[in-house]
């Protein structure tokens, strides 16, 4: 197997994405509310930074054979994102743009025969490493919506889109929680529900990661509150 080609242009696109809606803030808006329920924008850009080393290890794992998780632990995970959270805006900016730098090195030292290496993500799927820039893509693109600065889901290409919504209902799925709807945006179906939700694929994903109420959604009755994406 090669490098994933496609996945990662949409990867490229969404670090590229991401430093667009990065730049749009000014350093006092760092601190006001993103999307995300409950998180800052600090927050959201913690997460990404450190979740780009999360990926850099899934690749080394991939690249190395020596098991590598995302992270430690949940709770290692949570304190490094508090503590980058903390940190004054010029160096919280300069840790997602390091984050980011060091994937993108991981990436380029991935040789061919390593993107078939089966790793495991945070939530306990096993999955080749051509899958994981994908699961960075999704975060990017998603997250960067969140920081509210101007970006917004229906910035997000419409495979990404699709993409995030297929993880949603997978992470449902394996929880045992997906919700009773059947959910139609663009040319796709999920769910297979008595409820009907349909409307334009960015509302349909805003709604089904909790980043969005579904205003712009119709459906046969009122909207169910949602489980957590993950």
């Amino acid at each position: 197997m090669t490098a994933p080609t496609e996945v990662l242009d949409w990867w490229e696109r969404g670090e590229r994405h991401l430093g667009t809606a990065l730049g749009r803030l000014a350093d006092e808006e760092l601190d006001g509310p993103s999307l995300l329920p409950g998180w800052s924008r600090r927050h959201v850009l913690a997460h990404l930074a450190g979740n780009a080393d999360a990926i850099v290890n899934l690749l080394t794992w991939a690249r190395t054979g020596v098991e590598t998780p995302m992270y430690p632990s949940d709770e290692a995970r949570d304190a490094r994102i508090e503590e980058l959270s903390a940190l004054p805006p010029e160096e919280l900016r300069a840790a997602v743009l390091a984050g980011t730098g060091r994937l993108v090195d991981a990436v380029r030292a991935m040789p061919a025969d390593a993107w078939t290496a089966q790793v495991r993500t945070r939530q306990g799927h096993e999955v080749p490493a051509a899958e994981v820039p994908a699961l960075r893509a999704g975060e990017v693109w998603v997250h960067s919506a969140e920081l509210d600065a101007g970006v917004s889901f229906a910035d997000v290409p419409d495979e990404v889109l699709a993409a995030v919504v297929d993880d949603v209902f997978r992470q449902w799925d394996a929880r045992d929680v997906v919700p009773d709807v059947a959910l139609f945006a663009g040319d796709r179906e999920w769910g297979t529900g008595s409820l009907a939700v349909a409307g334009p694929l960015p509302a349909a994903a805003a709604w089904v990661t909790g980043r969005a109420t579904g205003e712009e959604l119709q459906a046969d009755g009122p909207l169910p509150q949602l489980p957590p994406w993950r």
